[in-house]
């Protein structure tokens, strides 16, 4: 369980002074049972006119900022940091946690719980040639039922095996078909066709963002300071163990590197800062995140 600080600068830069529309940050993460917020601030850079806090329809804790209509800059910062103790689930969890009844795959979800999972079943992206579906079928094993975890694994591990790492900094993500045909894709297009393929063989799926941090930080008898990154992955709904996370970027069930921030339906609903400036086409001139992490040892209690 250590303890994990993180600055996230996000900065945007403009040929000259243009105004700013209302942005939108989902950059503070729930305290849970496996995460403990400590402390969370923010600064920003102008100033906002005024700053509103509220939970979307997911739960997730979201930061509304608003400038005043004269209000010009040529240059948008926003710095986050959070310092929070990280208690991340042991990885046979899910194991011992899973229902008897989805130990195998397929398998019916209850009926008390299916009202509440079925838009998160539906398919998102249009697969006319049922693609995904091929692929996802890969994993299945044929005249037998199917190891519930074992799927999972397998066609986690698959996407990092089988599909070339590109970041992309444009927005947006890749509809799963195209990173079928390309054979690549960002951290978020990889959790898109997971979630997809975990769809069509009707399995409740959740977008996940966050943050990675380098693994080796975590056993240091002293505070280190490393890169991160903003991340993203997915999380899958299995009876008895709930939301099971899967970094198929990675090829993990999701570790004790990865701190989620928020969850939801599509990947468009948890976007970490978005927002839109009033001036010419050209004026933008570029974008630059950075994420810093600190490892610790925990609190004493």
């Amino acid at each position: 369980m250590p303890r994990v600080r993180i600055t996230h600068a996000t900065e945007y830069r403009y040929a000259r002074q243009v105004r700013f529309t209302t942005h939108r940050l989902m950059l503070r993460p729930r305290d849970s049972h496996d995460l403990r917020l400590l402390s969370a601030t923010m600064s920003l850079m102008p100033p906002a006119a005024t700053t509103r806090w509220s939970h979307d329809v997911f739960g997730n804790s979201v930061c509304t900022l608003d400038w005043d209509e004269m209000q010009a800059a040529s240059t948008l910062r926003v710095i986050s940091r959070l310092d929070l103790e990280h208690f991340p689930a042991a990885i046979d969890l899910p194991h011992d946690s899973l229902d008897p009844v989805a130990t195998t795959y397929p398998f019916s979800y209850a009926s008390e719980e299916f009202p509440d999972l079925a838009r998160l079943l539906e398919r998102h992206h249009p697969d006319p040639n049922r693609q995904v579906d091929a692929w996802a079928r890969r994993f299945l094993r044929r005249g037998a039922p199917t190891p519930t975890l074992d799927l999972l694994a397998t066609m986690t591990q698959a996407i990092k095996t089988e599909f070339r790492y590109a970041a992309r900094d444009a927005q947006g993500t890749n509809p799963p078909v195209a990173t079928l045909r390309t054979g690549q894709g960002a951290c978020r297009d990889f959790a898109l066709l997971m979630m997809e393929a975990c769809r069509s063989l009707g399995l409740a799926a959740k977008f996940v963002s966050g943050y990675l941090y380098d693994e080796a930080l975590v056993d240091s008898a002293e505070p280190l300071v490393g890169g991160g990154a903003t991340h993203a992955w997915c999380a899958i709904y299995l009876p008895g163990a709930g939301w099971v996370e899967f970094d198929p970027t990675n090829g993990l069930v999701a570790g004790r590197n990865l701190i989620r921030v928020c969850m939801a339906r599509t990947p468009e609903q948890a976007v970490p800062v978005a927002g839109g400036f009033i001036g010419a086409a050209g004026d933008f001139v570029g974008l630059s995140v950075d994420v810093q992490v600190e490892v610790a040892r925990p609190l004493r209690s």
